[in-house]
């Protein structure tokens, strides 16, 4: 066989393995850990070989539940405004307000929509009210005081249903499939949309009862594309990784101390430089960027479901203490990984 035959067999075998290849590199980078949980597969992987400790499995971060739809109905007492007769009130702005709750579309109106009806009411009402009564129409200036008082007590409650209990804050808590790229990819909008709607309902509850409609869709909107479920799968995340580390140290610590003066082991010197470069240096800027994103994402929330107390419904109240008591565990994970890596190696700094 002359060489130039052998070259010519030798090309189309590096072509018949070429793609072979192409796809076991595509295999692995599948199998690769997405997000934040490749540094810490890292980091895991590092003080394995360092500690001499099997790594136990890591569980996938369980996040609350959402309480059902079902959970968050809430009843309302009907009043009389729909037995009204819709021409007694002629010469009253409110009289358009009535009419489009009253229409089928009204019926069926979203929980937003139906709370900017019972906010143009409550705007509206007071001088169909006087002028009810001016003209000596004193039964219907009642029926109109009585829903009046009715709506202003209920306002808290229409509130929750077109916010906290409304699709747009379901849609923040959502799960991500992954975290890739997070926090790093969010922005101030959702922030600020919460903000206000927080001082709007403050200012509603305050008496003032003026709403922009276009503007409440267009806050709701932006907090339907927020990151609630995203940083309760970070610090979700955080929590679960840095507690299987917790487990290898102490697992380490378990079979004696590291260190028995005079004996210096060189894993006492190899694991203070793990710890700095990966854990210090790689996973911290990532666990100090969500911590950020917490103290920007979580008070505008925690305002408006102080400022609405008295209407969530127990299902919603169940949820929320059931998330605030893992947001207070899961943010001191990295607390305890100190902790942890300080208890074993305290016999070497002795």
């Amino acid at each position: 066989m002359d060489a130039a035959h052998r070259r010519e067999l030798g090309y189309k075998g590096r072509m018949k393995k070429g793609p072979l290849l192409l796809l076991g590199v595509l295999a692995l980078a599948a199998c690769a850990r997405p997000g934040p949980e490749a540094l810490f597969d890292t980091y895991l992987e590092r003080l394995e070989r360092t500690l001499d400790v099997a790594r136990p499995p890591v569980d996938r971060p369980q996040l609350p539940r959402q309480p059902d739809r079902a959970g968050l109905r809430l009843v309302f007492e009907s009043t009389k405004l729909d037995t009204l007769d819709f021409l007694s009130l002629s010469g009253c702005e409110v009289q358009i307000t009535i009419g489009k709750r009253n229409s089928s579309l009204g019926r069926m109106a979203s929980a937003s929509q139906r709370l900017l009806l019972d906010l143009e009411y409550l705007r509206l009402a007071p001088e169909c009210i006087n002028w009810q009564r001016q003209k000596g129409n004193d039964e219907l200036a009642l029926v109109l005081r009585e829903a009046y008082l009715q709506k202003q007590a209920q306002l808290p409650r229409r509130i929750f249903l077109a916010t906290l209990g409304g699709p747009e804050y379901r849609a923040l808590w959502q799960r991500p499939h992954d975290l890739t790229g997070y926090p790093a990819n969010t922005g101030p909008a959702v922030v600020t949309a919460l903000e206000a709607i927080t001082t709007e309902s403050e200012r509603w509850l305050a008496g003032d009862y003026r709403a922009d409609n276009l503007n409440l869709e267009l806050l709701l909107s932006e907090v339907n594309k927020g990151d609630g479920g995203a940083l309760l799968l970070a610090l979700a995340t955080q929590s679960s990784w840095l507690g299987v580390a917790d487990r290898m140290l102490n697992a380490r610590q378990a079979r004696g101390p590291l260190c028995l003066p005079p004996l210096r082991p060189a894993v006492a010197d190899i694991l203070p430089n793990v710890v700095a470069r990966f854990f210090a240096g790689e996973i911290q800027p990532w666990s100090a960027a969500v911590n950020r994103r917490q103290y920007q994402l979580l008070p505008p929330v925690l305002a408006l479901e102080s400022l609405l107390q008295s209407a969530l419904p127990p299902a919603y109240t169940q949820w929320q203490a059931q998330r605030d008591a893992l947001l207070d565990q899961w943010r001191l994970a990295p607390k305890r990984h100190v902790h942890a890596v300080q208890e074993l190696l305290a016999p070497c700094t002795a």
